[in-house]
């Protein structure tokens, strides 16, 4: 009798072994030249002139009132210094460098389409692509004969970075490593669970980076100015935002968009919307402060509830 070979489930892979998920659509850019580090430091959040080569930050772009146009991971490659950002947000980070770096030793370099990039999630992460490298590093994985790449390691495990002529191969070497493909929905169960929100479903225009719990991981206090500081800065001083993130229990099925109101009040709109097999429905949300953790908002007009919670969810 012929054995009937078993798939896991895409979030036991992620959870057990090492996820592998294509997330070359994401907008890559690179900036060369004497003044790159202290023209990018300007432009956003976090203090970029204080990496050195081999390591990364988080960063927001904003506007002059301090709203965020996009969000964005900042790396010293040690001969550039690469960025990689949700693909909403590629064009208001091309715009901005383009426009601003007249006057600057800086030049600008399009990669979105001349690099691929694949994400590995799960416990066996780094054993699958050789990075041993802690918090944001990046590592070079030069096993003869074929070089993945550069290694990024992240929360849930490592982003590799190679050029879309190698795509194939490098796929084809992390699966023989032991990496498992699994879907985006996978990914976006872990992601919502952690409570990470996403630029262009869950954060916009209208968000203010403490609002999305963002201060910590992408805004530097101590750094030179860069647009959009004063707001930061006067509510992370003197001010309390207007909204928090929080993760939402729902009663039963909804939809990204949908209203929440608290008795006859608006107090946000769902973001990311999963079920979770250990939550069950769960959502992201910007909700207004008078909805505090613990409450029961109306979901939309279905006769949905969700119970606002602090994130992560657990």
């Amino acid at each position: 009798m012929a054995e009937i070979e078993v798939q896991a489930h895409p979030l036991q892979v992620i959870d057990q072994g090492c996820g592998l998920l294509d997330r070359s659509e994401r907008g890559k850019l690179a900036l060369t030249g004497a003044d790159a580090k202290s023209f990018l430091a300007g432009q956003v959040t976090n203090d970029v002139e204080a990496l050195t080569p081999g390591h990364g930050c988080y960063a927001a772009l904003l506007t002059p009132k301090g709203k965020m146009r996009g969000d964005l991971r900042v790396l010293d490659l040690g001969d550039e210094l690469w960025m990689d950002t949700e693909r909403v947000a590629l064009q208001a980070l091309f715009d901005t460098i383009r426009r601003f770096k007249v006057g600057y030793d800086v030049e600008l370099h399009k990669r979105t389409l001349q690099q691929s990039l694949f994400s590995l999630l799960g416990p066996r992460a780094r054993e699958v692509a050789a990075a041993d490298a802690a918090g944001l590093g990046v590592v070079e994985h030069d096993n003869a004969p074929s070089p993945l790449g550069v290694l990024v390691t992240t929360d849930l495990g490592v982003d590799v970075v190679c050029a879309a002529e190698d795509a194939g191969r490098v796929r084809a070497a992390l699966e023989e490593a032991g990496a498992v493909a699994v879907d985006e929905q996978a990914a976006e169960v872990r992601r919502v669970e952690t409570g990470r929100p996403r630029y262009g479903v869950d954060l916009d225009e209208t968000v203010i980076p403490q609002e999305a719990g963002l201060n910590e991981r992408a805004v530097s206090f101590t750094k030179g100015c860069y647009v959009g500081q004063e707001t930061v800065a006067r509510l992370h001083y003197r001010g309390k935002p207007n909204r928090h993130l929080r993760g939402l229990r729902l009663s039963g099925p909804a939809a990204r968009g949908e209203a929440l109101r608290l008795g006859e009040r608006e107090v946000g709109r769902l973001g990311s919307v999963v079920v979770s097999p250990r939550f069950g429905e769960i959502a992201l949300a910007l909700v207004r402060r008078e909805a505090g953790v613990g409450e029961v908002v109306a979901v939309g007009d279905g006769g949905v509830s969700a119970e606002v919670v602090e994130l992560p969810f657990g």
